[in-house]
């Protein structure tokens, strides 16, 4: 495996940045939307479309105490249990998901939350794994994905600096050589205030790796912004036009705003590929 997987991959395509469609709970609990959803990756110009592999139980327990309802913010009032029973892309799902990928000739990868949702996606053969922000420091489960040898992109919400290191060398000591890491907001949606894209080059310094943004706002902006920041992978929930409301509809982006969005982002990109002082051709002239 190249010794730079994560640039690697980036250098093979003209827009110097990975784009990841994240279809999450916008399945709305069907597996047709879910392929629909796949096509739309790859009809707007997404590299990778990526999974979600848990069930309810892989989350949390089937409980009614009021420790277990949610206080605030989007799911306000929602019993976890509920939530992710809603949310949930189930097992059974996860081979026809792959294979309708490969189908349709785009890459895809998943993220597990459990050994079993990882047995499943290895007997699938996914190239890469995703570690969710509320699971970067569940060492049980990172072991596990580290042994596999396979390229990780963690998330970095809800860590700070010192977890971060923390679980960035526990992948490398258990196996895992290529890491990239995704700047997150674990907010939803997130609000401009939320953030500080001055993170990008700060994790990039640190650990000297692949370093991308995860995007949970509904503003453009602040994608772009990351993408001046020299973000080099960028994750994005996506979806379709329907009728039918999903968890996370207010901070995904719709298919005639996705293809938009990926061609701006390569022109901002563009901006930012020399880094010597440059004079342009009609300067010279």
């Amino acid at each position: 495996m190249n010794k730079e997987f994560f640039k690697e991959l980036i250098n093979k395509n003209g827009k110097k940045f990975i784009f990841i469609g994240e279809i999450s709970t916008n399945h709305r609990g069907s597996l047709l939307l879910a392929k629909k959803l796949i096509n739309s990756a790859k009809k707007s110009g997404c590299d990778f479309v990526k999974f979600q592999t848990y069930e309810n139980s892989s989350m949390t327990i089937n409980s009614k105490k009021n420790r277990f309802k949610i206080k605030s913010g989007l799911w306000k009032g929602y019993n976890l249990w509920s939530l992710y029973s809603k949310a949930q892309t189930p097992f059974k799902w996860q081979e026809d998901l792959f294979k309708h990928s490969r189908k349709s000739k785009i890459k895809c990868f998943s993220s597990p939350f459990d050994k079993k949702g990882l047995k499943i996606l290895e007997s699938l053969k996914c190239p890469i794994y995703k570690i969710a922000s509320i699971e970067n420091t569940d060492f049980s489960l990172l072991k596990d994905i580290a042994k596999t040898k396979k390229p990780v992109i963690m998330s970095t919400g809800t860590a700070n600096i010192k977890e971060i290191e923390k679980s960035f060398y526990f992948l490398k000591k258990n196996g895992c050589k290529h890491i990239a890491l995704l700047y997150c907001v674990t907010n939803y949606p997130a609000k401009i205030e939320d953030f500080n894209l001055n993170n990008i080059k700060l994790l990039k310094k640190k650990f000297k790796c692949t370093v991308g943004f995860s995007d949970h706002s509904n503003n453009p902006d602040i994608v772009k912004g990351a993408i001046a920041s020299g973000a080099e992978i960028i994750e994005k929930h996506i979806d379709i036009k329907t009728n039918k409301k999903s968890l996370d509809k207010d901070f995904s982006i719709q298919e005639n705003d996705l293809k938009k969005l990926i061609n701006n982002l390569t022109s901002i990109k563009k901006l930012f590929l020399n880094e010597k002082y440059f004079l342009s051709k009609g300067d010279i002239k």
